[in-house]
């Protein structure tokens, strides 16, 4: 008596070198996934790169130069005198200079809460005494009456005195628009280095 049934085929198992490859894909997704998160984080919460767009400080800062900003030290102690610091505009710079939130700038900490600040004859002076700054471009060609640095807010001036949009226009800065400190130059490589 003839059978209609079919001999059993093996079953087809999966191609090894097809799987190897599959799995190696994935695990290179996911590498790039965790490399991009922790890089998000990173410059989010530790430090970021930004770039020099105008000569305000100069001749500490050029046209260009790449900085790496810190953004941790500010969390466990306020700016120090002499620091520099990247921050977004305060809301004076939005409204009447048409700067956008998310322009970042950067600038000298000259005045911390408390001080006393004037500029006359070319002199910044702290607290009555004149200032010594061998880092500037020029003396200032300015005059700014006394103020005293409020609470919580900075005085900050750029380098290049009499072409520099800073503290001495508008005002002090607030802490809370501060970003971070500027630490590292990494580019050009001819002034490869710290930028203290």
């Amino acid at each position: 008596m003839a059978s209609d049934s079919q001999p059993p085929t093996p079953e087809s198992s999966p191609d090894p070198e097809k799987q190897g490859f599959w799995r190696s894909q994935r695990e290179n997704v996911q590498f790039f996934l965790i490399a991009l998160v922790l890089a998000l984080l990173v410059r989010v919460f530790i430090a970021e790169p930004r770039f020099i767009p105008s000569d305000s400080m100069l001749p500490t800062l050029e046209v260009g130069d790449r900085l790496v900003i810190e953004k941790v030290a500010y969390r466990f102690r306020p700016p120090e005198p002499g620091e520099i610091v990247v921050f977004s505009p305060p809301p004076i710079l939005q409204e009447e200079y048409g700067f956008e939130p998310s322009q970042a700038l950067i600038k000298r900490v000259i005045g911390v809460p408390g001080n006393t600040l004037q500029v006359q004859g070319g002199v910044v002076y702290i607290d009555g005494q004149p200032l010594q700054e061998d880092y500037i471009a020029a003396p200032p060609g300015y005059g700014r009456s006394l103020i005293e640095v409020p609470e919580e807010s900075y005085f900050v001036m750029g380098d290049n005195r009499n072409n520099s949009n800073d503290s001495h226009v508008w005002g002090c800065l607030p802490r809370e628009n501060i970003i971070g400190r500027a630490i590292f130059r990494f580019f050009p490589f001819s002034r490869f280095g710290s930028v203290d």
